[in-house]
């Protein structure tokens, strides 16, 4: 570890080290159609059509086991009355698909970028870099190029696009941007990751067994979040610093999130092994972080998990005798957001930004965590900043 810091009674970093990248502000983006649990399967039957009472019944168990309560959707019944097409099986939609998700994608991540900008405290021509994700648009130029017209940078930004990463994204455009920002003294990077369902929307077929799963727990947002090193200004706040990242794929299963577009949009597969894979390997990954500092224990650490799912966060809690509580903001995230795809990583550390505020985490040291197509693992040694 470079540089020298000082230290508070708890023992966390005050100012962090020299040198280290450090998460300087939040923001969101949620659209206006809010979707509690309790309709999503009146609402989604519907809105396909769908009067078929076994579907209605899977529907109904899905829902409640995904221990989700609130999601933000584009879709409304509006859109779909514009749309019909988007609700038959069988017809061409990928255009008009792709014209609500490119404009969906930048209002949404301008929202929270803007967010970001006002939490931040600094104006957007201070933005040097810009990381863009997303999993929910396909054009040319990207929505990277889209976005940084919206919010007026300047030319001279630099922008980078991660796209199609899934639920790793989030997770992968912090380690983009840690590496941007510690190569580049004085940078500052917005990262804006922004998605819609509206790609993968269509009605239930037995031959999709997915859909139904999808319906019960994805929802649609953007965030952003702004990261720095070098001298920090008086009006900066770090309070997370970026100590180590990697990245690291399991062979063999690169077919167990499967994703493919059509001229129907996108056909998304999960294989039902996903919780397993990752606990066959998540001890490993984690002490690859953990060993940077000696840290052997792993409730010796706080963790900002990607919810994918409760049986994925449930793995983890039982595979690593992990305390209740260490995975209490990835599950409030899931509750109130659902599975967003590459932004639920950032919802998790806006509560996590929360519980340091109010010196509810005694630990110094932390791990974010996402897994996505490949299957690929995320992750980063973090240190809470006071």
């Amino acid at each position: 570890m470079s540089g020298s810091v000082s230290r508070g009674a708890n023992g966390k970093s005050q100012q962090g080290s020299r040198g280290k990248a450090m998460l300087l502000a939040l923001g969101k983006g949620l659209p206006d159609q809010v979707l509690p649990q309790e309709k999503v399967v009146e609402s989604y039957l519907q809105d396909s059509s769908c009067d078929d009472p076994a579907t209605r019944a899977k529907l109904e168990r899905l829902c409640k086991t995904t221990t989700v309560r609130t999601r933000y959707t584009v879709m409304t019944k509006e859109l779909l009355d514009e749309h019909p097409e988007l609700k038959t099986e069988g017809i061409p939609t990928l255009t008009p698909r792709l014209d609500i998700c490119n404009a969906a994608v930048i209002d949404l991540g301008a929202a929270a970028a803007r967010a970001a900008l006002d939490d931040w405290g600094r104006p957007a021509a201070d933005i040097t870099h810009l990381v863009y994700i997303s999993s929910s648009e396909l054009r040319l130029p990207g929505g990277d190029l889209h976005l940084a017209a919206r919010l007026g940078l300047s030319p001279n930004t630099v922008r980078t696009s991660l796209l199609f990463l899934g639920c790793s994204g989030g997770a992968a455009a912090l380690r983009t941007a840690k590496d941007i920002a510690e190569n580049n003294p004085g940078s500052r990077v917005l990262v804006t990751a922004a998605e819609t369902t509206v790609l993968g929307f269509r009605p239930p077929s037995y031959d999709r067994p997915y859909d139904l799963v999808g319906a019960a727990l994805f929802g649609d947002g953007a965030s952003a979040v702004i990261i720095g090193a070098g001298p920090m200004t008086p009006a900066e706040n770090p309070f997370l610093e970026l100590e180590f990242s990697t990245q690291e794929f399991l062979p063999g299963t690169d077919k167990v999130i499967d994703g493919k577009i059509s001229e129907e949009g996108i056909n998304f597969k999960l294989g039902r092994d996903l919780p397993e894979k990752i606990e066959s390997r998540i001890e490993g990954f984690c002490r690859t972080l953990m060993d940077r500092v000696g840290i052997k224990d792993f409730n010796d650490v706080f963790w900002a998990v990607h919810p994918g799912g409760p049986a994925i966060l449930n793995r983890l809690e039982f595979c690593l005798e992990l305390q209740p509580e260490k995975l209490k903001i990835s599950r409030k995230a899931l509750m109130n957001y659902g599975n967003v795809s590459s932004n639920t990583i950032f919802y998790v550390l806006e509560y996590l930004r929360d519980e340091l505020k109010k010196g509810a985490i005694s630990e110094e040291w932390g791990l974010i965590l996402a897994f996505g197509p490949g299957i690929t693992f995320e992750g980063l040694l973090v240190r809470g900043v006071n």
